[in-house]
């Protein structure tokens, strides 16, 4: 079960990702799921920003929180190695 340490773990994790690129794969039920690549931008108490480069120099910043991926709707892959950022 997850409790609240492992929520400050994932809190970790992301904040030593902060300025790295990264692959997000969103699942948005129903065997729907996108995937996009950014750069975490900001870590916040309760969410964390990820820029993402939408093409034709248009950028979008998107908030995610913690839960988020204690819940498995968002799965975060640092690029350039194969960890990514879960629950354990």
């Amino acid at each position: 079960m997850a409790t609240r340490q492992t929520l400050d773990e994932i809190k970790v994790c992301v904040g030593e990702c902060l300025g790295k690129k990264v692959i997000l794969k969103t699942n948005k039920g129903k065997r729907k799921a996108k995937t996009r690549e950014g750069i975490i931008e900001n870590v916040f108490p309760s969410v964390f920003t990820v820029r993402i480069d939408q093409g034709s120099g248009a950028e979008r910043t998107i908030a995610y929180s913690y839960s988020d991926i204690l819940t498995e709707s968002v799965e975060v892959t640092v690029q350039g190695c194969a960890e990514s950022i879960k629950v354990s």
